[in-house]
């Protein structure tokens, strides 16, 4: 991927988004149903898109709200509902659209307390705590963010009372629904004015700070956090989170500076990405340039994406830590320090993870689930206490309570983060110097991402792709061990393949929101090694799809 020559510079003026612009757009943009790209269209994680090309825009929003609501009667789910944002610009108007409809279907609403910023993980974790122990009139949730996407997106993700993000059946019946409604011109749509909606004895407000705050002790070994006073630093990146780490410092007696407050909907004090976009991707070293520069300051530094059910880890040893990396040595110290976690509880992991979480499994003597790509896959294990971790390469990752209960079913960027100052006030080493003891045990993993351009039907065949079509018997040298098209942990389809030798693999698969495909790639044996794999996927991907075609 060639880099913008903004990448890793702080964001020019020229590049900000015009907020007024963008809110403007969102109220007086109507969609076009008969556009695909203007449509409804719920991915990995919800429905997302920009105002600026109508594809989230008010229509959107109270189309997705209403057939919710319809989802909720229909699935006689009648507890509150949990309602959040993060700070992207469109999630403000967003969620007053949300309100005026969830309020006029008579839906118990919840909203935060001093209308605070909410993360995805505290709303998954306020619908765990209501629902816990009951059998009728569970919650649910909604999560206003675009996750990590530029400034000008918007998001909205729907979680159903497990907690976690939305499965396949369900984004599919409240997509069509909302679509229908956008046919009909918001035709059944049931609204009041956001002023009855604010006043409504259905609305109510919430304390997820408090609640999320105060439970962290019984997920994260706070003693030994404080009693090191190790020297932490944190950068929000100007997200939902960014007013609990001051109380999460202050409740437990931390050593935590917050080293960016600023919350604004341009995201002007962020270092651009690889592509000349600004993008709080806390996995992104161009992203994450500030926080990188002041790792010395500190024993560990990390920092979240806009809606903090990512994390980015910054050690004083290796600087930013690669997720893969990271979600090893967690994996590692883990499974070693939660005595009261079942023995039976396995590890979870996405196809596109390194396969240095097979050897850490291996070694911990812990069955590995492996699945397809997205979180969903890992909430019935994480509900059920099956899974003691579920974590995926983008950074994205939640774990057991230290009594090996559910602590969230959907992302939680916040717990990674504590969980590197645990793992270094208890270790005496921070986690970039046991990802190195690690490597000198397995040997250390070349791992890359890269892109291909595909048609809209390309990615369709490659979403259909068999290991019938992959006729070679070798990659880069190495016989071909395996080709799967289905997850060896729950045999779901992967929406694509993965290749495997010996010392290496290739997974490909179609881009949920672009017109191209995924390669990711690792070898065990070094750099060049792995790009003759990535080199050698991409003309076995290429042959595949001409004989489908």
């Amino acid at each position: 991927m060639n880099s913008s020559p903004l990448a890793g510079k702080p964001a020019e003026a020229a590049i900000l988004v015009n907020v007024p612009k963008l809110i403007t757009a969102y109220y007086s943009e109507v969609p076009d149903p008969s556009i695909p790209a203007q449509r409804v269209s719920f991915g990995t994680s919800g429905h997302r898109g920009s105002a600026f090309e109508a594809s989230f825009n008010e229509w959107h929003i109270l189309a997705i709200s209403q057939a919710i609501c319809l989802y909720r009667t229909q699935q006689q789910i009648d507890g509150p509902l949990y309602l959040g944002m993060d700070t992207h610009a469109l999630s403000e108007p967003a969620l007053s659209s949300a309100l005026e409809v969830l309020a006029a279907n008579g839906v118990e609403v919840m909203i935060s307390q001093g209308d605070e910023y909410t993360p995805t993980p505290a709303i998954s974790h306020a619908i765990l705590t209501y629902n816990r122990g009951r059998t009728s009139g569970f919650a649910d949730g909604i999560v206003i963010t675009p996750s990590h996407n530029p400034p000008h997106d918007g998001g909205f993700k729907y979680n159903p009372p497990h907690g976690g993000p939305a499965e396949s059946a369900v984004t599919g019946w409240i997509e069509a629904k909302a679509n229908e409604l956008l046919e009909n011109g918001l035709a059944g749509v049931q609204r009041i004015s956001l002023e009855r909606a604010c006043r409504a004895a259905t609305t109510h407000r919430h304390d997820y700070l408090g609640a999320y705050v105060a439970d962290l002790a019984n997920v994260i070994d706070m003693d030994v956090i404080r009693d090191a006073q190790i020297r932490m630093g944190v950068d929000p990146l100007g997200g939902a989170g960014v007013h609990y780490w001051g109380p999460i410092a202050e409740r437990y007696g931390l050593n935590l500076t917050v080293v960016n407050e600023a919350v604004d909907p341009t995201f002007r004090f962020m270092t651009v990405d690889w592509d000349g976009q600004i993008r709080m991707d806390p996995s992104s070293s161009y992203a994450m340039q500030s926080l990188i520069g002041l790792k010395d300051r500190f024993d560990i530094s990390f920092a979240c994406d806009t809606d903090h059910d990512r994390h980015g880890i910054v050690t004083r040893s290796a600087g930013l830590l690669p997720p893969n990396h990271y979600l090893s040595v967690a994996i590692f110290y883990l499974f070693q320090h939660r005595p009261k976690w079942h023995t039976e509880a396995a590890i979870g992991k996405t196809v596109v993870s390194s396969r240095m979480i097979d050897c850490v499994a291996t070694k911990l003597g812990r069955k590995l689930r492996e699945v397809p790509v997205g979180f969903k896959w890992f909430v019935d294990g994480l509900l059920d206490g099956s899974l003691g971790f579920g974590g995926e390469e983008s950074a994205g990752a939640s774990f057991a309570r230290l009594d090996g209960s559910v602590w969230t079913t959907d992302k939680d960027g916040i717990i990674p983060a504590l969980l590197a100052a645990e793992i270094t006030a208890r270790m005496g080493r921070d986690p970039g110097e046991l990802y190195r003891e690690l490597t000198r045990e397995f040997g250390e993993p070349a791992y890359d991402r890269v892109e291909a351009p595909a048609t809209p039907e390309q990615k369709k065949l490659l979403a259909r792709l068999s290991p019938r079509q992959v006729t070679l018997s070798e990659l880069a040298g190495e016989k071909i061990e395996r080709v799967l098209t289905n997850a060896p942990g729950n045999d779901a389809p992967l929406g694509g393949l993965k290749v495997s030798t010996a010392s290496g693999w290739f997974a490909a698969r179609p881009s949920g929101t672009e017109n191209i495909y995924k390669i990711y790639g690792e070898s065990f044996r070094g750099e060049n090694h792995l790009r003759s794999i990535l080199k050698e996927a991409q003309t076995i991907v290429d042959h595949a799809l001409a004989t489908m075609s």
